[in-house]
């Protein structure tokens, strides 16, 4: 292990989390910036660095971001930032930078959490060693699972969140009909996710004629819901019925009866305007198979710094052991 500290970060659309793992493998000097504050992934860690490490430089770095890890060159999904590897870890004066899917990170982190560290939304009975899903509604929405493999977890990074989205009754299909027509391609991540919340109150006011449904933040849409707003509150249905759709969906494509986690901010913020009912009826709304379905645990995940904590265990581990799924 380095004695020199481990510079820690995750990258999403809105925020980049950093931290720093010290030689004894604390995880310390938490922050949070905003992306939109910088020009670039540079310049935040920059900033980060010029007060949270001025002390002591670290010599490696492991970055999670919220896009595919393809090679040398990342592009962030739902923000404008863009950096080749190497160049970045030249820039910041690193010997060893490594990068891996935002998803992958929250997957390693899985078996080190807590029990105040997660919230159960549907109970059941895990079955040990089986796999895991992980599905996240934040700025965008991540899709990953893990793979328990003897004392092993191997994570598997995915894009499953630009799936198409299926619709089961006919109001769904008026909302996909209607995203169609804005987007071209309706993917899973354009309803389930902060600003798919907002998209479905745009469409819901535009099928419904709604008179000043002008375009609110997912916020607002959440706030408009508990005061008892029609649009509102047919969005967030929407939003959790389809949330426990797709999630019964990844079960069944996964096995995942080792549970389903949910992470991303968007769940948490929505408290209890979030509809459980809706979300564990459509968990398991598989026809031949709701018996499948029925034990599979899903958990709600409140660690906002998961990824760091996931992040920080691939960089722990020798080389050679640093395998994806």
């Amino acid at each position: 292990m380095p004695s020199r500290p481990v510079l820690l970060a995750d990258v999403g659309g809105t925020h980049v989390r950093f931290a720093l793992r010290a030689a004894d493998g604390r995880v310390t000097r938490h922050t949070v910036l905003d992306c939109a504050d910088y020009p670039s992934l540079a310049a935040a860690c920059g900033e980060y660095l010029g007060e949270a490490a001025s002390d002591i430089a670290p010599a490696e770095a492991g970055i999670a971001v919220a896009c595919p890890v393809l090679g040398d060159r990342i592009e962030l999904t739902n923000r404008d930032w863009r950096f080749s590897r190497e160049a970045l870890r030249r820039q910041l004066g690193l010997e060893r930078l490594e990068v891996l899917n935002d998803f992958a990170a929250l997957a390693l982190a899985l078996p080190s959490l807590a029990p105040g560290d997660t919230r159960s939304i549907k109970p059941g009975e895990p079955v040990a060693g089986a796999p895991i899903g992980l599905l996240g509604p934040g700025t965008g929405l991540g899709v990953a699972a893990l793979i328990l493999h003897g004392a092993e977890a191997i994570p598997i990074a995915t894009e499953g969140g630009h799936r198409d989205l299926a619709a089961t009754s006919e109001r769904e299909w008026q909302v996909h009909r209607w995203l169609a027509g804005r987007f071209g391609h309706v993917s899973t991540e354009r309803v389930l996710s902060g600003p798919g919340l907002a998209n479905l109150h745009d469409a819901i006011c535009a099928l419904d004629g709604v008179v000043g449904g002008e375009r609110r933040s997912p916020a607002a849409v959440v706030e408009g819901a508990r005061a008892g707003v029609p649009a509102c509150r047919e969005a967030v249905h929407l939003f959790s019925s389809w949330l426990g759709a797709v999630a019964g969906d990844l079960a069944l494509i996964l096995g995942a009866r080792g549970g389903i986690y949910l992470c991303g901010g968007v769940v948490p913020r929505m408290g209890s305007a979030f509809e459980l009912e809706a979300f564990r009826s459509r968990f398991v709304a598989k026809g031949r198979f709701a018996d499948y379905l029925s034990p599979v645990p899903v958990s709600l995940v409140l660690r906002t710094e998961s990824a760091l904590a996931g992040i920080a265990v691939w960089m722990s581990r020798p080389p050679e052991s640093r395998r994806l799924g």
